[in-house]
């Protein structure tokens, strides 16, 4: 009888795929669907990208590279760090890897064990909570609340901490929720990480540069304080609409970053070598698209709002970040996930219900309103009339 680690046993999923698939397979049959389930911007990636990967593939870029990344790329890395946030980062502390969800994995199983706790955001995305329970460890939820914006409290992250908390992770701006958590708390935990030391933070900041109505990014990267048990997570997808090219990196301190470079090596040997020269034209080219993009999000950001908020039982807080909305639908007396799955299933309109980003999801849906202002309109008319 063959046998396998229990940690498969507590694996879990990320939902949105398995809503993307059935969604797909009911527009196989003729059905009408709009998605606002997948968090993937619906833009193509900017032309000057695709050609440097052309370009790369044709200059005959078709080994392998350092597992850590070809060297003009961190320190591409690096710069574009110092220029936006004036963060000083050593291009030999970062680490390209492919995806984002690579160092969320890196950075929980190298903290996480049976006995120990990390402390994760819930809603958060749902890959933390799979991959603590992997490990063994326990999952320790941060309440993400509508009362706080959906940013997290300083205060009561820092009084679930035990001296069996191993890691924390925070996320802003934030999925689901498109929170963003005020600079003033991103300092009080700061300034409370000094009483335990023994905890390491993982800030996951894909969302960085999707920012609405004046906000400002509070990079953990700008507190020197933590700098030598601080783990950053960021990437390309979001930012640049790269999500199929599949492109990550993280900044590591000095003595964390062998041992992910050894899981590199272990797992993946290297990045994609053009999908690299793409992501340095990416970080060094015009920012033109990404600016456009922005834009465009936030239009849609408040036409999904209005119309969420004309909906009968339903309420929803402008978010503050990345492209989500987390509408409140508890007034419409039903279940989030049983809502979302009518809502496919019925009218045709592909969402997430909330517990799939932990149990404090419930009462909610998230919506992505990355897609087409005109689908936007259709797909909020549709749930009007679903629940009216």
């Amino acid at each position: 009888m063959l046998t396998t680690n229990p940690g498969f046993e507590r694996i879990g999923e990320e939902n949105a795929f398995a809503v993307l698939a059935r969604a797909g397979a009911l527009a196989a049959t003729g059905k009408d669907v709009i998605n606002l389930g997948i968090g993937q911007p619906d833009f193509p990636t900017p032309e000057n990208i695709v050609d440097a990967a052309i370009k790369a593939m044709r200059d005959g870029h078709h080994g392998y590279t350092p597992a850590t990344g070809i060297p003009e790329l961190r320190e591409a890395v690096a710069a574009d760090l110092d220029r936006r946030f004036k963060a000083q980062v050593n291009p030999d502390n970062v680490l390209i890897v492919p995806g984002g969800k690579v160092t969320m994995f890196t950075a929980i199983l190298m903290f996480g064990e049976p006995g120990a706790e990390i402390l994760y955001p819930d809603p958060g995305f749902p890959i933390y909570r799979s991959m603590i329970e992997y490990t063994g460890a326990t999952p320790i939820p941060i309440p993400i609340r509508e009362e706080n914006g959906f940013g997290f409290s300083a205060d009561e992250t820092l009084g679930l901490i035990s001296d069996k908390t191993r890691l924390i992770i925070v996320n802003s701006p934030a999925n689901p929720c498109g929170g963003v958590t005020p600079k003033v708390e991103v300092d009080r935990l700061v300034k409370g990480l000094e009483a335990h030391p023994h905890v390491a933070v993982m800030s996951d900041e894909i969302y960085d540069q999707m920012l609405y109505d004046g906000e400002e990014h509070a990079t953990l990267l700008a507190y020197p304080e933590i700098r030598d048990r601080l783990i950053l997570l960021n990437g390309w997808s979001k930012t640049y609409a790269m999500t199929g090219w599949r492109l990550g990196y993280s900044v590591w301190p000095d003595k964390l970053y062998d041992n992910a470079r050894k899981l590199a090596v272990n797992a993946w040997s290297c990045v994609n070598a053009p999908a690299q020269f793409a992501a340095l034209e990416a970080l060094t080219g015009p920012q033109d698209a990404v600016a456009a993009m922005g834009a465009e999000f936030d239009l849609r950001r408040k036409l999904v709002v209005d119309l969420l908020n004309d909906i009968p039982g339903v309420s929803c807080i402008t978010p503050k970040g990345a492209f989500y909305a987390f509408p409140n639908i508890s007034g419409t007396g039903r279940k989030a996930k049983v809502l979302a799955s009518e809502l496919l299933e019925g009218p045709g309109v592909a969402t997430i219900g909330g517990p799939d980003f932990g149990t404090l999801g419930e009462g909610y849906i998230r919506l992505s309103y990355a897609n087409s202002q005109d689908n936007i309109r259709e797909a909020l008319a549709r749930i009007k009339t679903f629940l009216t």
